[in-house]
């Protein structure tokens, strides 16, 4: 049992500690550490939360559901608590061991975190499974993670895992939540004594596995990050006292998120469990449609938001074409330019490196707060002051234009192996367009070629062995190599440049990191995806794929709704707006790195087809080898 970090004064708000830097024999800085905010717990399990919030604040709202008319209903600790305490029951029951692996398929839904606290509580491993997952995928996870229970939220969903059944001799259990799986156990359960769950609580450790999350696998079958209830406590308390302003807001606004990641993911779990363990309301959006996530934000009304830069994008990109239509675009972009002038601004003031907006961009700030960035604001509920944002680089620009639109960005990195952040923008001092400093409690070290290596309480145990039902070691000397190259500067702040195995070789030994240029276009309104190409080629070129909102829009301005797809990406029109956006992407690299050509292909790249992961993450191989044609036809003379 461990007192929430929730319980301290929301006065103390831990200073900011500087970082420890090391330094080669040149003077660069190789190595970044920052000491623990919360001290390590020694005891318990995450399946304690619901219980300690129900005893040391039973009536708070730690949870809202959506309610068929579209308003949200609180669910209190209490209240909470006794359904964790019901569905552990019903597990029980069913006849379900302690260590036994229990998997999840589902939507962000209230279910989903229900489930995974009611198997903890039962001393259960939760196995997550990613909705759209194939036939396939959602086998090789039950086989390899060896579940005897599955837990589906649709028919469809139930119909994939039946369909594998035969060659899952060992999953005993298929329930659907839709058909009212959780309220069966519940009524399963409720002979048993509350004291069978408190047994097996009592058996949880911070080492005991507490979650099994397969890396979503941009090349070969996915691994099983082994992450223990410690690694979680690492990450989530320390999160939680970093990121005050976040997790214990004193405004008018007190602190709530809505969440529309996927719980299937270790970023949008991390952040489930840090507001159950601060309770900070927590509301679930199974949906990311804009119209039906916009709905959501507007009714739910999150101070803070969860965020990959696919979302804040798309709200920006919204938002100017909408300024189009009404005839004010370049009202929109004059407002833009003010914003991020003003976001870096406060940085240099924050680093004490300039005066800070001066009284003219102050007032032309004003000016543009009602025309434009409330209604920014207002697209994400009106309420929300921060997103902690992940999963892919921001990008300065847009970083610098929400700071200055008053939402402030807290820009993270990590991995599954690490619990989802092992660096985060620290409060107070950002610096746009890197990731941060290591979250406390962790060092983060540059190897000789470029990779960045990480140490720290929230790092995993290992890689699931099946055959042996542990994991296998993979730390050297306490050090994970992630695959990710970086670069720490002066101040020991991260960024990110690329991935070990992405980096690309011309034919004439120019070595190229893909990101930078793939992070920029895809912030463009016109563009999806792009892959760039260039691997034992004499110069760069790029797939591009195009976005179907801001195509709908650019087509409704010309007048070429009308167009054909086939006719479309050979349009004169449409590649000059591409052109321009590839050559302000080539300023960020030298020549030799720069795009000299590009293809727009009619198709967009998706997970069904198999060029995305579940987390959106390209995959190279199976794109350069589906559209190997239009690859050779860029490089023909």
């Amino acid at each position: 049992m461990s007192t929430p970090p929730a319980s301290s004064p929301a006065s103390a708000v831990p200073a900011l500690v500087e970082p420890t830097l090391e330094r080669d024999a040149r003077g660069a800085v190789r190595q970044v550490s920052v000491p623990a905010f919360a001290p390590p717990v020694r005891r318990g399990s995450l399946a304690e939360i619901p219980f300690d919030n129900a005893r040391e604040a039973p009536a708070d709202a730690v949870l809202s559901r959506k309610q068929p008319d579209g308003s949200w209903q609180d669910v209190s600790a209490a209240e909470f608590a006794a359904e964790v305490l019901a569905v552990a029951k019903g597990l029980i029951a069913e006849g379900l061991r302690a260590g036994d692996r229990i998997a999840i398929m589902a939507r962000t839904t209230y279910e989903w975190t229900l489930l995974d606290f009611a198997g903890w509580a039962a001393g259960l491993v939760t196995v997550p499974i990613y909705p759209t997952s194939s036939a396939f995928q959602a086998r090789w996870i039950l086989q390899d993670s060896g579940a005897v229970a599955c837990a589906v939220e649709t028919a469809d969903q139930g119909r994939i895992v039946s369909q594998e059944r035969k060659q899952l001799p060992g999953l005993a259990h298929l329930w659907q939540f839709d058909t009212g799986a959780l309220g069966r156990l519940k009524k399963l359960g409720q002979d048993l004594p509350d004291d069978a769950v408190a047994q097996r609580r009592a058996t949880l450790e911070p080492e005991t596995p507490a979650t099994l999350i397969y890396t979503s696998g941009t090349t070969g079958r996915p691994k099983g990050c082994v992450l223990t209830h410690g690694n979680f406590f690492a990450e989530v308390d320390n999160a939680i006292e970093l990121l005050h302003p976040v997790f214990k807001s004193v405004s008018k606004y007190p602190a709530s998120t809505l969440l529309f990641l996927p719980l299937s993911h270790v970023f949008g779990r991390m952040v489930a469990i840090g507001c159950l363990r601060a309770r900070v309301r927590l509301g679930h959006a199974p949906s990311i449609q804009t119209e039906d996530l916009l709905a959501d934000l507007a009714g739910f009304k999150p101070s803070f938001l969860l965020a990959i830069p696919y979302v804040l994008e798309k709200v920006y990109n919204t938002g100017r074409a909408t300024a189009e239509k009404m005839g004010r675009a370049s009202s929109f972009d004059r407002a833009a330019r003010i914003a991020q002038r003003y976001g870096q601004a406060v940085e240099a003031a924050e680093h004490g490196t300039g005066p800070g907006p001066g009284l003219g961009l102050r007032a032309a700030r004003a000016l543009y707060d009602p025309l434009v960035y409330r209604r920014i604001r207002a697209a994400l509920g009106g309420h929300v002051r921060y997103a902690i944002c992940g999963g892919s680089p921001l990008g300065r620009r847009l970083a610098a234009f929400y700071a200055g639109a008053g939402i402030e960005i807290f820009e993270g990195y990590g991995l599954t192996e690490t619990t989802a952040a092992a660096t985060v923008t620290p409060p107070l001092k950002p610096r746009l367009g890197t990731v941060g400093w290591p979250m406390p409690g962790t060092a983060v070290r540059i190897a000789d070629d470029g990779e960045v290596l990480l140490s720290g309480g929230q790092v995993f145990q290992g890689y699931w062995d099946a055959e042996r039902g542990v994991p296998v070691p993979v730390l050297d000397g306490g050090w994970f190599a992630t695959g990710d190259l970086g670069a720490l500067d002066e101040d020991g702040y991260l960024t990110i440049t690329g991935r070990k195995k992405d980096i690309i070789i011309t034919s004439g030994g120019k070595n190229v990191t893909p990101a930078p240029l793939e992070d920029w276009l895809r912030a463009h309104p016109l563009v999806s995806q792009c892959m760039v190409v260039g691997d034992n080629r004499s110069f760069i070129t790029a797939l591009i794929t195009l976005e179907a909102d801001g195509l709908a829009h650019w087509c409704r301005m010309r007048k070429k709704q009308d167009v054909p797809m086939r006719d479309l990406v050979h349009d004169e029109d449409l590649r000059t707006t591409l052109q321009r956006a590839v050559d302000e992407a080539n300023r960020l690299v030298s020549r030799a790195e720069s795009i000299r050509k590009f293809t727009v292909l009619p198709v967009d790249f998706t997970e069904e087809a198999g060029h995305l992961t579940p987390s959106l993450k390209l995959k190279r191989d199976a794109i350069a080898r589906d559209f190997a044609g239009e690859i050779e036809g860029l490089y023909r003379k």
